[in-house]
């Protein structure tokens, strides 16, 4: 019985080849995603940074205004030459290029070996799937449970907006957002496998397809809101620009490792059978 077909896990050695493959697939996943990010992402950052810098000059300008000069004025001037000296410790550039870099590959190639224990732990257990088709769908629920769901209940917001006081409460909140969409996928996916001998599979993925949505959508009403995540005066374009190049960057990362994922494991599970000697002795000649 072929690794696409059977039903057992793979153990063993097997499972460490898959997860390097994996690591490696997410190298090549965050490349791309670094790309887009680079391409599509810096644009609304760096407008973002900008709203939020001509905010920081009107109120400082303001308050300068009200508080007189002399002193005061050489005081804020001296704070506001500190200031740029502490901004100039870690470049835009630097953190644009270098830093995002950095940052997009840990994260591809950490989630690519998540994302490969997983792909393990299903193999055969959904169907008589190939590796291809199972690093699909492994590929498809993890961008759905680990970024889509929680996204649309707490969507992603530009650098340096909103109150600094809640960042720990809104991490707290998306982390918590993540870990429900997870449990809620894989309880879908059981209730699938007991409901397909009675329904069918297509009865069944469709029943359980509800019952995730359904679920999800409790959780949300449930969940409370980041109502101070953005300024009510920051542009909604530039908003909107920012969280449709997050969308872009996790589904370009998320449909690489599947593609880059499945083909090696393909090749790994499901090598090409060996020449027939008469083949052989043919092309040698």
């Amino acid at each position: 019985m072929s690794a696409s077909t059977d039903p057992t896990t793979p153990t063993g050695s097997l499972v460490g080849k898959l997860l390097v493959r994996g690591m490696l697939a997410g190298l090549i996943a965050g490349l791309f995603a670094f790309a887009v990010a680079y391409v599509v992402g810096e644009p609304s950052v760096n407008a973002s940074i900008a709203v939020e810098e001509a905010a920081a000059k009107a109120e400082h300008a303001s308050a300068h205004t009200h508080g007189g000069g002399g002193h005061g004025a050489g005081h804020g001037a001296g704070a506001g030459e500190a200031e740029a000296a502490e901004e100039e410790l870690v470049s835009r550039d630097l953190q644009s290029t270098a830093g995002l870099a950095t940052g997009v590959l840990v994260y591809g190639v950490a989630l690519g070996g998540i994302a490969s224990l997983a792909f393990c732990f299903v193999l055969g257990r959904l169907g008589r799937f190939t590796p291809k088709a199972t690093a699909a769908l492994v590929a498809a629920a993890a961008f759905t449970t680990v970024y889509l769901v929680p996204f649309l209940k707490y969507p992603a917001t530009p650098p340096a907006v909103g109150n600094p006081d809640t960042i720990g409460k809104r991490t707290t909140l998306f982390f918590l957002m993540i870990l429900l969409s997870v449990l809620l996928g894989i309880a879908a996916v059981v209730l699938g496998r007991r409901l397909a001998p009675k329904l069918g599979n297509w009865n069944a993925t469709v029943v359980a397809g509800a019952a995730f949505v359904a679920a999800v959508a409790v959780a949300c009403a449930f969940l409370p809101g980041n109502g101070d995540a953005v300024a009510a005066d920051f542009p909604a374009a530039v908003l909107w620009e920012f969280r449709l190049a997050t969308l872009g960057i996790q589904a370009a990362l998320w449909v690489v490792f599947g593609l880059a994922f499945g083909l090696l494991a393909e090749r790994l599970l499901a090598p090409r059978p060996a020449s027939t000697p008469a083949v052989g002795a043919a092309a040698a000649a």
